[in-house]
Protein backbone atom coordinates (compact mmCIF):
# COMPACT_ATOMS: atom_id res chain seq x y z
CA UNK A 1 0.00 0.00 0.00
CA UNK A 2 1.53 3.39 -1.09
CA UNK A 3 0.82 6.15 1.53
CA UNK A 4 0.96 10.07 0.02
CA UNK A 5 0.87 12.01 3.09
CA UNK A 6 1.78 11.90 6.46
CA UNK A 7 -1.25 11.95 8.66
CA UNK A 8 -1.97 15.59 10.33
CA UNK A 9 -3.17 13.86 13.52
CA UNK A 10 -5.02 17.01 14.02
CA UNK A 11 -8.01 15.94 16.65
CA UNK A 12 -11.40 16.96 17.22
CA UNK A 13 -13.50 15.41 19.78
CA UNK A 14 -17.96 15.27 19.74
CA UNK A 15 -19.95 14.69 23.07
CA UNK A 16 -23.32 14.11 23.80
CA UNK A 17 -25.19 14.88 26.99
CA UNK A 18 -28.26 14.22 28.46
CA UNK A 19 -30.57 17.05 29.43
CA UNK A 20 -32.16 16.57 32.66
CA UNK A 21 -34.65 18.68 34.59
CA UNK A 22 -33.11 20.24 37.40
CA UNK A 23 -36.13 19.88 40.34
CA UNK A 24 -37.18 16.39 38.72
CA UNK A 25 -33.73 15.04 37.68
CA UNK A 26 -35.98 13.25 34.80
CA UNK A 27 -34.86 13.90 31.36
CA UNK A 28 -36.53 16.62 29.55
CA UNK A 29 -39.04 15.36 26.96
CA UNK A 30 -38.95 18.70 24.29
CA UNK A 31 -35.88 20.86 23.74
CA UNK A 32 -37.12 24.91 24.72
CA UNK A 33 -36.69 26.50 20.96
CA UNK A 34 -35.10 29.52 22.45
CA UNK A 35 -32.78 27.34 24.24
CA UNK A 36 -30.85 25.99 21.07
CA UNK A 37 -31.05 29.74 19.03
CA UNK A 38 -29.12 30.67 22.21
CA UNK A 39 -26.70 28.36 22.44
CA UNK A 40 -26.23 28.60 18.62
CA UNK A 41 -25.54 32.34 19.10
CA UNK A 42 -23.43 31.66 21.47
CA UNK A 43 -21.36 28.42 20.12
CA UNK A 44 -22.82 28.94 16.70
CA UNK A 45 -21.61 25.66 14.29
CA UNK A 46 -20.10 23.79 17.52
CA UNK A 47 -23.82 22.80 19.01
CA UNK A 48 -26.18 20.80 17.30
CA UNK A 49 -29.67 18.99 18.00
CA UNK A 50 -29.20 15.07 18.68
CA UNK A 51 -31.60 12.58 17.75
CA UNK A 52 -33.64 12.50 20.77
CA UNK A 53 -34.97 16.15 21.87
CA UNK A 54 -33.62 15.63 25.56
CA UNK A 55 -29.81 15.28 23.79
CA UNK A 56 -27.38 17.54 22.87
CA UNK A 57 -24.15 17.60 20.66
CA UNK A 58 -21.00 19.57 20.59
CA UNK A 59 -17.68 18.87 18.98
CA UNK A 60 -14.30 21.26 19.34
CA UNK A 61 -12.64 22.88 16.04
CA UNK A 62 -10.00 21.46 14.72
CA UNK A 63 -7.58 21.16 17.21
CA UNK A 64 -3.62 20.71 16.98
CA UNK A 65 -2.75 20.42 20.08
CA UNK A 66 -4.77 17.89 22.88
CA UNK A 67 -4.11 21.06 24.78
CA UNK A 68 -6.46 23.12 22.53
CA UNK A 69 -9.37 20.11 22.60
CA UNK A 70 -9.34 20.47 26.51
CA UNK A 71 -9.62 24.14 26.66
CA UNK A 72 -12.52 23.73 24.04
CA UNK A 73 -14.82 21.17 25.45
CA UNK A 74 -14.36 23.08 28.77
CA UNK A 75 -15.71 26.10 27.31
CA UNK A 76 -18.47 24.17 25.52
CA UNK A 77 -19.41 22.09 28.42
CA UNK A 78 -19.41 25.66 30.55
CA UNK A 79 -21.34 27.42 28.34
CA UNK A 80 -23.91 24.50 28.01
CA UNK A 81 -24.77 24.51 31.43
CA UNK A 82 -24.71 28.44 31.90
CA UNK A 83 -27.19 28.70 29.08
CA UNK A 84 -29.68 25.55 30.11
CA UNK A 85 -29.31 26.76 33.45
CA UNK A 86 -31.47 29.80 32.69
CA UNK A 87 -34.26 27.10 31.73
CA UNK A 88 -34.40 24.85 35.00
CA UNK A 89 -31.94 22.35 33.14
CA UNK A 90 -28.75 20.79 33.41
CA UNK A 91 -26.40 18.49 30.77
CA UNK A 92 -24.97 15.58 32.23
CA UNK A 93 -22.37 13.79 30.00
CA UNK A 94 -23.05 10.13 31.00
CA UNK A 95 -24.15 7.74 28.19
CA UNK A 96 -27.28 6.32 29.69
CA UNK A 97 -29.78 8.25 32.21
CA UNK A 98 -30.31 6.73 35.14
CA UNK A 99 -33.98 6.08 35.67
CA UNK A 100 -35.75 7.81 32.74
CA UNK A 101 -38.14 6.11 30.20
CA UNK A 102 -36.96 5.83 26.38
CA UNK A 103 -40.87 5.55 25.79
CA UNK A 104 -41.72 8.87 26.92
CA UNK A 105 -38.76 10.84 24.73
CA UNK A 106 -39.58 12.55 21.38
CA UNK A 107 -37.11 12.49 17.92
CA UNK A 108 -35.73 15.50 17.13
CA UNK A 109 -37.68 16.85 13.58
CA UNK A 110 -35.28 16.50 11.09
CA UNK A 111 -35.33 14.47 8.03
CA UNK A 112 -31.88 12.57 8.87
CA UNK A 113 -34.29 11.59 12.39
CA UNK A 114 -37.22 11.11 10.56
CA UNK A 115 -35.78 8.40 8.46
CA UNK A 116 -34.42 6.55 11.00
CA UNK A 117 -37.07 6.44 12.88
CA UNK A 118 -39.13 5.36 10.07
CA UNK A 119 -36.85 2.88 9.05
CA UNK A 120 -35.30 1.37 12.69
CA UNK A 121 -38.81 1.47 14.52
CA UNK A 122 -38.73 0.67 17.56
CA UNK A 123 -34.91 -0.21 17.70
CA UNK A 124 -34.43 3.63 17.46
CA UNK A 125 -37.05 4.46 20.02
CA UNK A 126 -34.82 3.27 22.41
CA UNK A 127 -31.60 5.00 21.11
CA UNK A 128 -31.27 7.13 24.72
CA UNK A 129 -27.62 7.01 24.59
CA UNK A 130 -24.93 9.12 24.72
CA UNK A 131 -21.53 8.63 23.57
CA UNK A 132 -17.82 10.76 22.83
CA UNK A 133 -16.57 10.33 19.23
CA UNK A 134 -12.95 11.20 18.67
CA UNK A 135 -11.79 12.14 15.24
CA UNK A 136 -7.91 12.18 14.26
CA UNK A 137 -6.94 13.74 11.04
CA UNK A 138 -5.49 11.37 8.25
CA UNK A 139 -5.67 13.20 4.31
CA UNK A 140 -4.48 9.89 2.57
CA UNK A 141 -7.17 7.61 2.49
CA UNK A 142 -5.52 4.66 1.98
CA UNK A 143 -3.08 5.56 5.34
CA UNK A 144 -6.65 5.50 7.07
CA UNK A 145 -7.87 2.16 5.86
CA UNK A 146 -4.84 0.46 7.08
CA UNK A 147 -4.72 2.48 10.46
CA UNK A 148 -8.14 1.63 11.01
CA UNK A 149 -7.75 -2.11 9.99
CA UNK A 150 -4.94 -2.04 12.90
CA UNK A 151 -6.47 0.53 15.77
CA UNK A 152 -9.37 -1.95 16.04
CA UNK A 153 -7.21 -4.04 18.48
CA UNK A 154 -7.41 -1.49 21.19
CA UNK A 155 -11.06 -0.39 21.04
CA UNK A 156 -12.02 -2.41 23.80
CA UNK A 157 -9.16 -0.55 25.78
CA UNK A 158 -10.24 3.11 25.03
CA UNK A 159 -13.81 1.11 25.94
CA UNK A 160 -12.83 0.16 29.42
CA UNK A 161 -11.71 3.26 30.12
CA UNK A 162 -14.52 5.50 29.14
CA UNK A 163 -17.61 3.78 30.57
CA UNK A 164 -21.15 5.97 31.93
CA UNK A 165 -23.46 4.03 31.58
CA UNK A 166 -24.22 1.09 34.55
CA UNK A 167 -28.18 1.87 34.46
CA UNK A 168 -31.28 1.71 32.64
CA UNK A 169 -34.47 2.15 33.42
CA UNK A 170 -33.98 2.74 36.96
CA UNK A 171 -31.94 -0.76 37.25
CA UNK A 172 -28.12 -1.49 37.32
CA UNK A 173 -27.46 -3.43 34.18
CA UNK A 174 -24.81 -5.13 35.72
CA UNK A 175 -22.83 -3.84 32.68
CA UNK A 176 -20.77 -0.97 32.72
CA UNK A 177 -21.70 0.13 29.30
CA UNK A 178 -25.21 -0.43 28.79
CA UNK A 179 -25.14 1.85 25.98
CA UNK A 180 -23.06 -0.16 23.30
CA UNK A 181 -25.60 -3.06 23.61
CA UNK A 182 -28.49 -0.51 23.03
CA UNK A 183 -26.28 0.42 20.02
CA UNK A 184 -25.90 -2.68 18.90
CA UNK A 185 -29.27 -3.11 18.03
CA UNK A 186 -28.60 -1.23 14.53
CA UNK A 187 -26.98 -2.31 11.94
CA UNK A 188 -23.98 -1.27 10.80
CA UNK A 189 -22.49 -1.23 14.26
CA UNK A 190 -19.99 -3.03 15.86
CA UNK A 191 -16.01 -3.53 15.36
CA UNK A 192 -15.13 -2.82 10.99
CA UNK A 193 -14.57 -4.57 8.65
CA UNK A 194 -10.95 -4.94 7.30
CA UNK A 195 -10.18 -3.91 4.31
CA UNK A 196 -7.31 -4.04 1.45
CA UNK A 197 -7.66 -0.37 0.45
CA UNK A 198 -9.79 2.64 0.47
CA UNK A 199 -11.22 1.30 -2.81
CA UNK A 200 -12.20 -1.83 -1.50
CA UNK A 201 -14.03 -0.22 1.36
CA UNK A 202 -15.94 2.36 -1.03
CA UNK A 203 -17.11 -0.35 -3.15
CA UNK A 204 -19.08 -2.33 -0.33
CA UNK A 205 -20.40 0.95 0.35
CA UNK A 206 -21.45 1.77 -2.94
CA UNK A 207 -23.44 -1.55 -2.64
CA UNK A 208 -25.25 -0.41 -0.05
CA UNK A 209 -25.87 2.92 -1.66
CA UNK A 210 -26.89 1.36 -4.73
CA UNK A 211 -29.38 -0.84 -3.59
CA UNK A 212 -31.27 1.84 -1.72
CA UNK A 213 -30.20 0.80 1.62
CA UNK A 214 -28.68 3.77 3.00
CA UNK A 215 -28.29 7.73 1.05
CA UNK A 216 -24.42 7.94 1.89
CA UNK A 217 -21.66 6.20 4.42
CA UNK A 218 -22.60 8.65 7.29
CA UNK A 219 -25.31 5.96 8.09
CA UNK A 220 -22.42 3.49 8.74
CA UNK A 221 -21.90 3.72 12.75
CA UNK A 222 -18.75 1.26 13.45
CA UNK A 223 -16.58 1.46 16.49
CA UNK A 224 -14.05 3.08 14.35
CA UNK A 225 -15.02 4.48 10.63
CA UNK A 226 -13.44 6.79 7.70
CA UNK A 227 -15.81 9.87 8.72
CA UNK A 228 -17.79 10.47 5.32
CA UNK A 229 -17.73 14.16 5.78
CA UNK A 230 -14.11 14.72 6.94
CA UNK A 231 -10.60 13.00 6.12
CA UNK A 232 -10.19 12.11 9.70
CA UNK A 233 -10.43 8.56 11.37
CA UNK A 234 -12.95 8.40 13.79
CA UNK A 235 -13.12 6.66 17.04
CA UNK A 236 -16.90 5.84 18.09
CA UNK A 237 -16.62 3.01 21.08
CA UNK A 238 -16.52 5.18 24.17
CA UNK A 239 -18.76 6.08 26.08
CA UNK A 240 -19.12 9.61 26.81
CA UNK A 241 -16.58 10.68 30.11
CA UNK A 242 -18.57 12.72 32.55
CA UNK A 243 -15.21 14.15 34.02
CA UNK A 244 -13.67 16.28 31.24
CA UNK A 245 -9.52 14.98 32.32
CA UNK A 246 -11.06 11.55 31.49
CA UNK A 247 -12.49 12.59 27.91
CA UNK A 248 -9.05 14.26 27.30
CA UNK A 249 -7.42 11.49 28.17
CA UNK A 250 -8.74 8.99 26.24
CA UNK A 251 -8.66 11.41 23.18
CA UNK A 252 -4.97 11.67 23.50
CA UNK A 253 -4.92 8.01 24.11
CA UNK A 254 -6.63 7.24 20.65
CA UNK A 255 -4.35 9.94 18.90
CA UNK A 256 -1.34 8.02 20.25
CA UNK A 257 -1.83 5.18 19.55
CA UNK A 258 -2.71 6.03 15.48
CA UNK A 259 0.55 8.10 16.01
CA UNK A 260 2.40 4.46 17.16
CA UNK A 261 0.44 2.76 14.46
CA UNK A 262 2.42 4.70 12.10
CA UNK A 263 5.53 5.13 13.74
CA UNK A 264 5.96 1.24 13.34
CA UNK A 265 4.89 1.60 9.83
CA UNK A 266 7.94 3.97 8.80
CA UNK A 267 10.33 1.09 10.28
CA UNK A 268 8.13 -1.03 7.25
CA UNK A 269 6.59 -2.76 10.97
CA UNK A 270 2.87 -3.04 11.44
CA UNK A 271 0.46 -4.29 14.51
CA UNK A 272 -0.55 -7.66 14.31
CA UNK A 273 -4.23 -7.58 13.31
CA UNK A 274 -6.39 -10.57 15.00
CA UNK A 275 -9.54 -11.80 13.80
CA UNK A 276 -12.89 -10.07 14.60
CA UNK A 277 -14.22 -12.68 16.40
CA UNK A 278 -10.83 -12.41 19.28
CA UNK A 279 -11.48 -8.53 19.22
CA UNK A 280 -15.00 -9.36 20.06
CA UNK A 281 -14.55 -11.35 23.20
CA UNK A 282 -12.45 -8.18 24.17
CA UNK A 283 -15.13 -5.93 23.64
CA UNK A 284 -17.83 -7.73 25.39
CA UNK A 285 -15.40 -7.70 28.32
CA UNK A 286 -15.33 -4.21 27.98
CA UNK A 287 -18.69 -3.61 27.89
CA UNK A 288 -19.63 -5.84 30.51
CA UNK A 289 -16.68 -5.81 33.38
CA UNK A 290 -14.79 -1.79 32.12
CA UNK A 291 -11.72 -2.33 33.73
CA UNK A 292 -12.64 -4.58 36.46
CA UNK A 293 -11.89 -7.95 35.26
CA UNK A 294 -9.00 -7.72 32.20
CA UNK A 295 -8.87 -8.11 28.84
CA UNK A 296 -7.08 -11.32 26.48
CA UNK A 297 -3.68 -10.47 25.43
CA UNK A 298 -3.77 -12.23 22.79
CA UNK A 299 0.02 -12.50 22.12
CA UNK A 300 0.14 -14.15 25.24
CA UNK A 301 -3.46 -16.11 25.26
CA UNK A 302 -4.16 -15.25 28.66
CA UNK A 303 -6.75 -12.44 30.37
CA UNK A 304 -4.10 -9.66 31.96
CA UNK A 305 -5.05 -7.08 34.53
CA UNK A 306 -6.46 -3.83 32.93
CA UNK A 307 -4.10 -2.00 35.32
CA UNK A 308 -0.66 -3.96 33.72
CA UNK A 309 -2.30 -3.60 30.15
CA UNK A 310 -2.75 0.10 30.48
CA UNK A 311 1.61 0.24 31.76
CA UNK A 312 2.39 -1.35 28.73
CA UNK A 313 0.16 0.46 26.42
CA UNK A 314 1.69 3.87 28.42
CA UNK A 315 5.48 2.48 27.86
CA UNK A 316 4.35 1.19 24.03
CA UNK A 317 3.23 5.08 23.27
CA UNK A 318 5.65 7.19 25.18
CA UNK A 319 7.43 8.48 22.24
CA UNK A 320 4.29 9.49 20.37
CA UNK A 321 3.23 11.28 23.51
CA UNK A 322 6.52 12.75 23.99
CA UNK A 323 6.60 14.15 20.10
CA UNK A 324 2.52 14.85 20.35
CA UNK A 325 3.19 16.82 23.43
CA UNK A 326 0.75 15.12 25.66
CA UNK A 327 2.25 12.81 27.76
CA UNK A 328 0.51 14.05 31.14
CA UNK A 329 -2.79 13.47 29.63
CA UNK A 330 -2.23 9.84 28.54
CA UNK A 331 -0.59 9.25 32.40
CA UNK A 332 -3.61 10.56 33.27
CA UNK A 333 -5.28 7.00 32.65
CA UNK A 334 -3.85 5.59 35.84
CA UNK A 335 -6.13 7.60 37.67
CA UNK A 336 -9.30 6.05 35.84
CA UNK A 337 -7.54 2.73 36.76
CA UNK A 338 -7.67 3.84 40.60
CA UNK A 339 -10.30 5.93 40.78
CA UNK A 340 -12.80 4.00 38.46
CA UNK A 341 -14.72 5.28 36.00
CA UNK A 342 -18.28 7.32 35.82
CA UNK A 343 -20.00 3.60 36.04
CA UNK A 344 -18.02 2.47 39.44
CA UNK A 345 -19.49 5.99 40.51
CA UNK A 346 -22.83 5.77 39.82
CA UNK A 347 -23.08 2.38 40.95
CA UNK A 348 -21.46 3.42 44.59
CA UNK A 349 -23.09 6.47 44.98
CA UNK A 350 -26.32 4.49 44.39
CA UNK A 351 -25.14 1.93 46.77
CA UNK A 352 -24.45 4.38 49.02
CA UNK A 353 -28.03 6.10 49.39
CA UNK A 354 -29.32 3.12 49.68
CA UNK A 355 -27.46 1.44 52.11
CA UNK A 356 -28.04 4.64 54.21
CA UNK A 357 -32.05 3.77 54.00
CA UNK A 358 -33.02 6.28 51.19
CA UNK A 359 -35.38 5.54 48.94
CA UNK A 360 -34.26 3.67 45.65
CA UNK A 361 -35.93 6.08 43.15
CA UNK A 362 -33.96 9.56 45.32
CA UNK A 363 -30.81 7.31 45.50
CA UNK A 364 -31.41 7.52 41.50
CA UNK A 365 -31.75 10.93 42.00
CA UNK A 366 -28.67 11.45 43.31
CA UNK A 367 -26.39 9.67 41.46
CA UNK A 368 -28.47 12.94 38.77
CA UNK A 369 -27.04 14.81 41.28
CA UNK A 370 -23.58 13.70 41.10
CA UNK A 371 -23.51 13.59 37.27
CA UNK A 372 -24.59 16.84 37.09
CA UNK A 373 -22.00 18.20 39.20
CA UNK A 374 -19.20 15.70 37.68
CA UNK A 375 -19.61 16.87 34.42
CA UNK A 376 -18.80 20.72 35.33
CA UNK A 377 -15.74 18.91 37.35
CA UNK A 378 -11.87 20.68 36.34
CA UNK A 379 -13.91 23.08 33.13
Amino acid sequence: MVVTQDPTLTVGVEEEYLLVNVDTRELIVELPPALLAELEGRIRDLVRPEFMMSQIEIGTRVCKTIQEVRADLAWLRRTVAEVTRNYGIAPIAASTHPFSEWQLQRYTDKDRYRMLARDMQGVARRLLICGMHVHAGIADEELRIDLMNQVAYFLPHLLALSTSSPFWRGSDSGLKSYRLSVFDELPRTGLPSRFDSYAEYQRHVDVLIDAGLIPDATMIWWDVRPNAKFPTLEMRITDVCTRLDDAVAIAALYLCILHMLFRLRRRNQRWRTYDRMLIEENRWRAKRYGIDEGLVDFGKGVVVPCAELLEELIALVRPDAEALHCVDEVLHCREIIQHGTSAHWQVARYNDLVGRGIDRQEALKGVVDMLIAETLSGV
